[in-house]
């Protein structure tokens, strides 16, 4: 009975991208055992993953952690973060190891000198070839996000002029270079025709308020007011997703919505695009402001515009975002 441990700290999405693998894991090699370590933070993410059989978490004590892991016995670890403290687990436990491919050089090569060395190989399905030695295969049905039994909204239920269906609009996001200026999120919550909630953190509550202020009748801001699970909720059960680069824009392909993914510091080209898995690539558009020698200008987004003219999210072009919401919220991209 082969017992594995794969490792991703975090975050959210990149959590959840692992999610493909984790499952082809599980179901192709015969009575395996899936162990997953994640920050003790980001447990919510996959504690109900029915494809993961134990969890760790890292707190504070990474060698607390290291002596629990001992007790394992693993046959071998699996390494899809790839950091300082992934590699003294693996050294630590003394296992043989799998990893993936993490195109640091690669990427800094393109966010850096915008040289692009970049394989166009999804993030996704790299974490599939780190598991492909051991005879796992792609199955080709995308990522996974599953919501915690006994969640719900009915605490905090949505407004009434949701009910016959809504945009999810994302707003946050972890970098503010990966985020629309609020005057554009307000052009765009106006040219939208059907109601919208907006979903993000505590951190983008005050600007959720100040969108949905605008449009009482219209746009709901459910910023700060749930859960990380009642979030996935929201995103599910929406018409379609309007996402920064983040987190939920992955839950939404893992529940198969179509996705309008809009990309500023970083972009598709890092290999992170919205991923569902063979024949639904036409599930999701990109919008990016095309012709900037400075985009992608980081890995992950950062505090503020490197340059200082921010055009990667102030030129968006939010008729046509509208257009694409407006179109596919009636008729879906699909039909």
């Amino acid at each position: 009975m082969p017992k594995f441990l794969i490792i991703r700290f975090s975050s959210i999405g990149d959590i959840v991208l692992t999610t493909a693998a984790i499952r082809c894991l599980k179901l192709q090699v015969p009575d395996a055992k899936v162990h997953f370590l994640c920050k003790n933070s980001m447990r919510s993410v996959t504690q109900s993953n029915p494809y993961i059989d134990k969890f760790h978490y890292l707190n504070d004590d990474l060698g607390l952690l290291i002596r629990e892991l001992k007790k394992e016995n693993f046959d071998k670890v699996i390494d899809l973060h790839k950091n300082f403290r992934s590699y003294r687990i693996r050294f630590a436990l003394g296992r043989p190891v799998l990893s993936y491919r993490k195109l640091s050089v690669e990427k800094f090569l393109l966010t850096r000198f915008h040289v692009d060395r970049m394989p166009r190989r999804h993030i996704a399905e790299r974490c599939l070839d780190a598991v492909q030695p051991l005879g796992v295969k792609d199955d080709g049905l995308g990522l996974d996000q599953f919501v915690d039994a006994g969640t719900s909204l009915i605490d905090n239920p949505l407004p009434r002029f949701t009910q016959s269906g809504y945009v999810a609009m994302v707003i946050g996001a972890s970098y503010e270079t990966k985020k629309l200026p609020l005057e554009k999120l307000r052009e765009l919550c106006n040219l939208i025709d059907n109601p919208v909630v907006l979903v993000g953190g505590q951190e983008d509550q005050r600007i959720g308020e100040e969108l949905a202020a605008g449009f009482p009748e219209k746009v709901w801001n459910a910023c700060g007011a749930y859960t990380l699970q009642q979030s996935a909720v929201v995103v599910r059960d929406a018409r379609l997703v309007i996402s920064h680069d983040t987190g939920l824009q992955y839950m939404a392909c893992a529940f198969q919505k179509p996705v309008l993914a809009i990309w500023g510091g970083t972009t598709p080209a890092l290999q992170v695009e919205p991923w569902y898995g063979y024949g639904h690539a036409d599930k999701h558009r990109n919008f990016q402001v095309e012709g900037l020698e400075c985009q992608p200008c980081s890995n992950y987004g950062s505090a503020k515009c490197p340059r200082g003219h921010f055009r990667c999210m102030r030129n968006q072009d939010i008729q046509q975002i509208a257009k694409f919401a407006n179109t596919w919220f009636n008729s879906g991209p699909w039909e």
